[in-house]
């Protein structure tokens, strides 16, 4: 190509940019790492209901291998591009903790597999709650570049998310201390833990999107 050509190029990348074009690409690819989470939940929740615990850990090792791929893309981009939606710093941090959340999920779904009691009804709630936050989480992603105002509404909604998670979790260790200590109670708590850890990791989540967002704001 000709040294004109490859001007008009690179001139027409940075207006692409600063147009706004980077930024729905980075947008796209934290939905899509939300969209794995999201499925990851899907499957905990299945097996929280009684569908088969070893198909669905193999079916949750596909999904964690999406999410890797769009972190792994999202991260790509991150070095090229000359403008992003919210500082490069915080988006990594942001893409991480939700990476985090679909690790923990995976770690949920192979714990219950493994050695997990039989009724895993107890995670029924907080898998319904995480399902939420991750609903308002993406809400929030998809608004920091436009709507500053919903991204703040979005993350509120996803901390009381995460609450509700550690709510029912203390709950369920109430009424495990009540009950004989047995194989089966000792299993309930330390699956219960596995999903306060996804629950920590969606409220960091949200934590990084809203540090992010105040950044932008000074």
């Amino acid at each position: 190509m000709s040294r004109p050509g490859r001007r008009r190029r690179g001139l027409a990348r940075v207006w692409d940019e600063l147009s706004g074009g980077s930024g729905g690409r980075v947008v796209k690819l934290v939905q899509a790492q939300i969209a794995a989470a999201r499925a990851g939940a899907r499957l905990a929740g299945e097996v929280a209901a009684g569908s088969d615990r070893p198909l669905a850990r193999a079916r949750m090792a596909e999904v964690e291998h999406q999410g890797d791929a769009a972190r792994a893309e999202l991260v790509a981009l991150l070095r090229r591009v000359l403008v992003t939606p919210i500082d490069r710093e915080d988006l990594f941090r942001l893409s991480r903790c939700i990476d985090d959340v679909l690790d923990q999920l995976r770690d949920y779904v192979r714990e219950a597999d493994i050695f997990g009691p039989g009724d895993l009804g107890f995670a029924a709630e907080p898998l319904q709650a995480l399902a939420e936050g991750l609903d308002e989480l993406e809400r929030a992603v998809t608004h920091m570049v436009d709507d500053p105002g919903a991204v703040t509404t979005a993350v509120l909604a996803t901390r009381k998310a995460r609450t509700r998670m550690r709510q029912l979790r203390q709950c369920r260790l109430g009424e495990l201390f009540t009950m004989p200590l047995d194989m089966d109670t000792l299993r309930r708590r330390e699956l219960l833990s596995r999903l306060d850890a996804v629950g920590q990791r969606l409220g960091e989540a949200a934590d990084a999107l809203a540090d992010a967002m105040l950044k932008r704001s000074h």
